[in-house]
């Protein structure tokens, strides 16, 4: 029996020890705690006194008895009696509980709670499973925070050392920063205010990353700025002289199109070159890329990139323009090449000396050829001449 106890308090004293051992318990023990985490780690901190208090007195107990053991090879009556109780009695004395006053007598003597060895044990075992789930618990939320935490600050690491590099300030990565150093200290202090069902809610974190991230690209852009800086401004330029062309385009387009075209409906012109070439002075003055100014490259890179963005646009509107705006002379020459067409195509079927397919031709070909033309007029006057040679061709088929 003796060694049956001494076997089982050593796997006793090893399970403590293991739980000791457990990151998720070495965690709760080294930090600075508050909240719900504060809470548990007392509660962990008491439970586990209790159990080494426990697993002491057991201890002592089985020590006692083993001692006595040793002192008789052939115990008698009185030693069985004494390892009986030690062995299988109530031997382990609990310390004294303070009585409340109202419940004391004038002789009454503090005394404590006495248990069994197997009593002790089994008063151990809840104690022990209740911390370790406690830990497990905290240790699954914590490690997830932990190592989220630790993504989020390297996007940080990575985003502060271009934010240096490029000089200047970034409201934005300011603002990421403050929140990051907002909840790493829920991270660290108290983990389980971000606990959700026993899983670790990573949100907050998440957030931080994806903004973070986002930071670090568009500073990533500023250094590719800063890096090839006139040849990008040398792009903006390029095409802001092909966007004054395609204007000045659109304006002699169009007074083409007023002088031969009749009542045309026109879109309006369009007249943005000058504005963003001021954009890119301002841009391109000296120290709009400096620290001086309250920013660095990389506000310098999102004005470039906004003006990159903005000269494309009004180039292809420019363009559409231009396109539109001759549409209607398009229409016009569309027109005249379809009368020819429908002439040949009179003569072919035999009619090149009628009267009226000939008085029918001249009426499109003068709106056609007159300007300024008006297309409306000539489309409907075109489609009669068409119908006229169509029923002449169907008359020849009878």
């Amino acid at each position: 029996m003796l060694a049956r106890l001494r076997d089982e308090k050593e796997r006793i004293g090893g399970a403590l020890l293991e739980l000791e051992a457990h990151q998720g318990y070495q965690l709760l023990e080294g930090a600075t705690l508050a909240g719900e985490t504060l809470s548990l780690q007392s509660d962990v901190r008491a439970r586990m006194a209790s159990l080494w208090m426990l697993y002491d007195l057991y201890g002592n107990v089985l020590s006692a008895a083993e001692d006595l053991r040793a002192r008789h090879n052939r115990p008698g009556q009185a030693q069985l009696a004494e390892l009986t109780r030690l062995l299988d009695g109530p031997s382990v004395e609990m310390p004294a509980r303070e009585v409340p006053l109202e419940q004391r007598t004038l002789l009454s003597v503090p005394s404590g709670e006495k248990l069994t060895l197997r009593a002790a044990v089994d008063r151990m075992t809840p104690l022990y499973e209740e911390v370790a789930r406690s830990v497990a618990a905290l240790d699954t939320v914590w490690s997830t925070l932990l190592s989220r935490l630790a993504e989020v600050e390297a996007e940080r690491r990575a985003a502060e050392e271009l934010l240096e590099s490029l000089g200047g300030v970034d409201p934005d990565f300011e603002r990421l920063r403050g929140e990051l150093e907002s909840v790493a200290a829920v991270v660290r202090s108290d983990p389980l205010a971000l606990a959700r069902d026993g899983l670790a809610d990573t949100a907050r974190l998440d957030a931080v990353r994806t903004g973070l991230a986002a930071a670090r690209r568009a500073l990533e852009e500023a250094e590719r700025l800063r890096d090839g800086f006139a040849g990008r401004i040398r792009g903006v330029a390029a095409v802001l002289d092909l966007l004054r062309e395609a204007e000045a385009e659109a304006r002699a387009v169009r007074d083409e199109v007023v002088a031969k075209i009749a009542s045309p409906v026109l879109p309006d012109l369009p007249g943005s070159a000058a504005a963003l070439a001021d954009r890119l002075t301002a841009v391109t003055r000296p120290g709009a890329g400096t620290a001086a100014r309250g920013a660095g490259w990389n506000d310098v890179a999102r004005r470039v990139a906004d003006l990159e963005r903005a000269a494309d646009t009004a180039l292809a509107q420019a363009r559409e323009t231009v396109g539109v705006i001759r549409g209607l002379l398009d229409r016009r020459e569309e027109l005249r090449g379809r009368l020819q067409a429908y002439r040949v195509k009179a003569a072919r079927l035999g009619h090149a000396e009628d009267a009226e397919l000939a008085g029918l031709y001249e009426q499109v070909r003068v709106l056609l050829w007159t300007s300024p033309c008006d297309l409306r007029k000539a489309t409907v006057a075109l489609s009669g001449y068409q119908r006229a040679i169509t029923s002449r061709a169907k008359g020849a088929d009878r």
